[in-house]
């Protein structure tokens, strides 16, 4: 995290004014990258205004509340998914079943829990009920990977107009968060979402072809699609396992 004097130049938000505005995301600092904001809420106009402009709430216990815009930011375009040829065999071979937003909270949950190797978790009991919220106002949106009826993997995100902001995957067997996530883009595809947001890089999303985009035309790209109607909840599954990304 920022020393001291980093902190202290962030700009302070205030809880209970949830009509507050952010600063501009060039405001944000290079180190820790995206640093833009603390304290305020997570009420639900706050949060749809800061994705609105490519911010997001990113945090741990005993934290105050930290909003993040970095540069450049990870993101994938649905329909440029990548899928190996291993898990190709798994998509059509029919081991897990997949389906949108009938398990929210489970799928938050799942998330948060323990994961090898590390500490703790930003997803606090604040921010699930944050976006158990969000999801039942209709703005979040949940994908379960089930085997034999037991929820094995998943993700859970939130959508804006025609983008796709994803939050946080889990997987209790291996490819089960890799089936989530290429059936998430190719239903995307196919809905006409031209951008998933995945935030931050790492290994696992850029094998599965995130890629890094300057935050200036991450937000340009956010003030075009986020104006238009988003898809309706609750989400279903309309595509088979195997389809190709464009139906």
């Amino acid at each position: 995290m920022s020393g001291n004097n980093d902190m202290h130049s962030l700009t302070w938000l205030h809880p209970g004014q949830s009509d507050e505005p952010f600063p501009p995301v060039e405001r944000a600092l290079r180190e820790p990258n995206g640093l833009l904001a603390a304290g305020g809420d997570l009420s639900l106009p706050r949060l749809l205004n800061a994705y609105r402009h490519g911010i997001f709430p990113w945090y741990e216990a005993g934290q105050p509340i930290l909003w993040w815009s970095p540069d450049p930011r990870t993101i994938l375009y649905p329909s440029q998914v990548k899928v190996s040829r291993s898990l190709g065999k798994v998509l059509r071979g029919h081991r897990f079943q997949v389906t949108f937003d009938q398990a929210f909270t489970d799928v938050i949950k799942g998330c948060a829990g323990p994961r090898r190797g590390v500490h703790g978790t930003w997803i606090t009991y604040g921010m699930q009920q944050a976006f158990i919220q969000l999801h039942h106002t209709g703005h979040a949106h949940s994908v379960e990977v089930w085997e034999d009826d037991v929820l094995v993997g998943g993700l859970y995100g939130v959508s804006m107009g025609r983008v796709f902001f994803g939050e946080s995957m889990f997987s209790q067997v291996p490819d089960a968060s890799k089936v989530a996530l290429v059936t998430l883009c190719r239903h995307l595809d196919h809905w006409g979402y031209p951008l998933l947001d995945c935030q931050t890089p790492s290994e696992h999303l850029t094998r599965m072809g995130a890629i890094p985009m300057s935050r200036q035309r991450f937000t340009t790209r956010l003030q075009q699609l986020c104006s238009v109607p988003s898809r309706p909840g609750p989400w279903a599954v309309e595509l088979e396992p195997g389809a190709a990304t464009r139906p």
